[in-house]
């Protein structure tokens, strides 16, 4: 320890000691006064003033007994009588400029128990800063040691040096501390009483790995333990990554799972494509053990709710489908301040058209749907957030009622319509297809002809591939409302356009259901053809080109959306019976059923007589065609509303007249 002699010692200890005082003094000075508020309630003010001043305390704690160790150990232990004095001059220079340095990089604002490793680099930020003035003033007293106030301030370089590095060690230590603290407390208030928590191992030893392992430690309430990693890089094997060990690769996934009593399985593999996502699941499934994902961290992190979205793997996972990047300024000026009507808003994809358009802040959001429960449900999601800047307003209605639709345009003067009403399964509407040339024609004509009068600046309609060389009632008479928009387009302000896509996963009635509930019962998963394939996209990517594609309309168009490569079906069912922790065609079978009336093998985008021209956005392409004579064109869905509404048996016969590539199936 310090051992001084006389006199001039104990001055030196006394000086010493003043600069922790000085230190205190300086920091608040320095702290910039934070604006009052007078709602806060005054303990609280006074318990942060509290919390404040302690950590100002233990910084300058830090800083002087810092020097003073660096003094000793480059002393050897003991301070001579000429370097105590200095010491004591110095001392308050010293520490002023540290604490200086630290307020200038801004280390008084970090929150001590969220310390990490971004907030260590502004305290080494801060004390090489202070650490090069200091040294520069030393240097510069060098040179001045005629002057007696020079020689008073000379300290040994070695002292500052060491004073650095333990002063940073000091700082970075105890906010390190205090983290660690925070998070035993954590651990402890969420700690579940459950007595068997789940056992995981991990698959993917990188980033993704590494922050599922730190989180799932602090959030016992999670129930999930992980156990070790499995990683396919052989250089990780043995190593240690947060405490956790690489036990093997994916092939020791079996052995593993019974070695060390593993429940669950997770993936954690950061950017892991479809493919990597598909043979990761299908070595786990084999294990028999329930297999789960970390979604990306945009994912994760969505929702301002810190518990980790850690699920089941999907389909959507393994089909890949990239994300979409909009235009979001040229959406924003189609949609946010206008009143939008969405027709069949109810559905599957009118109700997720309602979700993306809500987020450009409409003045007012119309739902147009004849289902009232499923118009309650929309109504009541969209209405839940607060605060709301959009007035949204739920109608029941028909698209096939001509009264009732001029009712709705007369009374909230819609700018932009998308109309998204229509039925939509095959083999349904080829038991009626009366039905569906009733609503998918019938409606598309009176709600187009409504907008046309009342001025609306877009109309939108969603279409299907089945309307490209249609077999299906269902795709034809989507084909002809096609035709129908295309001709209303240029005879008033109101551009028309119709946007086409392929199947969209999880919609009601569609393929992705079903065999979820065929699973749940145990099988058989049934599959039309071996050889049947499918475009698929989801739900919210469909709407969100669906929107794209009205911000890029100028009239006339019907857009395509990029679908990406087809799909098998039975590879769709092999997937998802996996993903549900069975083996296809050993613990479930799969059973082909035929073709159904109106289906067939593969999907088309385009008419061969279509000219398809690229768009600004590289996932819509904007298809045009030669538009029928207007007379004969009307005149020929005239008769087609009237055998629809008086003998069904013809529809077919009437629908091939409009669309000669209108092919029925011989299971028509």
């Amino acid at each position: 320890m310090l051992h001084p002699r006389g006199k001039k010692g104990r001055v030196a200890i006394f000086s010493l000691r003043s600069s922790l005082r000085f230190k205190a003094r300086l920091q608040l000075q320095l702290v910039p006064a934070e604006p009052s508020h007078s709602s806060r309630p005054p303990a609280q003010l006074i318990r942060r003033g509290r919390l404040r001043a302690l950590q100002f305390i233990v910084d300058a704690i830090i800083l002087f007994w810092g020097l003073l160790l660096a003094a000793l150990l480059r002393f050897e232990g003991e301070i001579p009588e000429q370097m105590a004095e200095r010491l004591a001059a110095s001392a308050p220079l010293i520490i002023a400029v540290q604490s200086l340095s630290l307020w200038v990089v801004g280390a008084h604002r970090i929150i001590w128990r969220y310390f990490g490793l971004r907030e260590t680099g502004v305290f080494l930020k801060g004390i090489a800063i202070s650490t090069s003035v200091l040294l520069a003033i030393r240097l510069g007293l060098g040179q001045l040691t005629h002057l007696p106030v020079a020689r008073v301030l000379l300290l040994p370089i070695g002292v500052l040096g060491i004073d650095a590095v333990l002063v940073l060690g000091g700082l970075v230590g105890v906010r390190a501390l205090r983290r660690y603290r925070s998070e035993l407390e954590e651990q402890r208030i969420r700690r579940p009483r459950q007595v068997h928590p789940i056992r995981v191992l991990l698959v993917g030893a990188g980033r993704g790995g590494h922050f599922i392992s730190r989180e799932l430690r602090a959030r016992p309430d999670q129930g999930l333990v992980p156990v070790g990693f499995v990683d396919d890089d052989v250089q990780k094997l043995g190593q240690v990554l947060d405490g956790l060990t690489v036990l093997g690769t994916t092939e020791d996934i079996a052995a593993l799972c019974e070695e060390r009593r593993v429940e669950r399985i997770l993936i954690t593999v950061a950017g892991a494509g479809p493919q990597k996502l598909r043979e990761l699941s299908e070595r786990c499934s084999k294990v028999g053990l329930p297999v789960m994902i970390v979604p990306r961290l945009v994912e994760i992190l969505d929702g301002g709710n810190d518990q980790i979205k850690i699920r089941q793997v999907t389909i959507e996972d393994l089909l890949g489908r990239p994300p979409v990047n909009l235009d979001l300024p040229g959406i924003e000026r189609v949609i946010t301040d206008r009143v939008v009507l969405v027709t069949g808003a109810g559905g599957s994809i009118g109700s997720e058209l309602c979700r993306q358009i809500q987020k450009f802040r409409p003045a007012k959001l119309v739902l147009v749907e004849r289902y009232e429960n499923a118009l309650f449900e929309i109504h009541r999601e969209l209405v839940a957030p607060e605060p709301r800047s959009t007035e949204v307003v739920p109608l029941v209605g028909d698209v096939c009622d001509a009264d009732r639709m001029e009712q709705i345009f007369k009374e909230h003067a819609p700018e932009v319509v998308l109309h998204a009403a229509a039925h939509k399964h095959v083999p349904m509407m080829e038991a009626n297809p009366g039905e569906a040339v009733k609503n998918n024609v019938g409606g598309t004509i009176v709600l187009a002809d409504a907008a046309a009068r009342s001025g609306v600046r877009r109309f939108v309609m969603i279409s299907t591939d089945k309307a490209v060389n249609p077999t299906s009632v269902m795709g034809c008479t989507k084909r002809v409302a096609e035709l129908y928009v295309q001709g209303k387009n240029g005879h008033t302000g109101t551009a028309f356009c119709a946007v086409r896509f392929g199947n969209v996963l999880g919609s009601v009635g569609s393929v992705v259901p079903i065999f979820r509930e065929q699973i749940s019962k145990g099988g058989p998963v049934t599959v039309t053809h071996p050889d049947m394939v499918r475009y698929f996209m989801t739900i919210p990517e469909a709407c969100q080109l669906v929107l794209q594609a009205s911000a890029l309309a100028s009239g006339g168009e019907v857009y395509v959306l990029d679908m990406g490569a087809p799909v098998k079906i039975v590879d769709l069912a092999r997937d998802m019976i996996r993903l549900s922790g069975f083996r296809p065609d050993v613990d479930m079978q799969i059973v082909f059923t035929g073709i159904r009336p109106g289906e067939k093998l593969f999907e088309e985008l385009s008419h061969k007589d279509e000219s398809t021209i690229a768009t600004p956005h590289p996932s819509i392409f904007a298809s045009r065609s030669v538009a029928p004579d207007a007379a004969h064109f009307a005149s020929q869905v005239q008769e087609l509303l009237h055998v629809a509404a008086t003998d069904g048996h013809k529809v077919r016969d009437a629908l091939r007249r409009i669309v000669p590539e209108y092919t029925p199936n011989e299971l028509s």
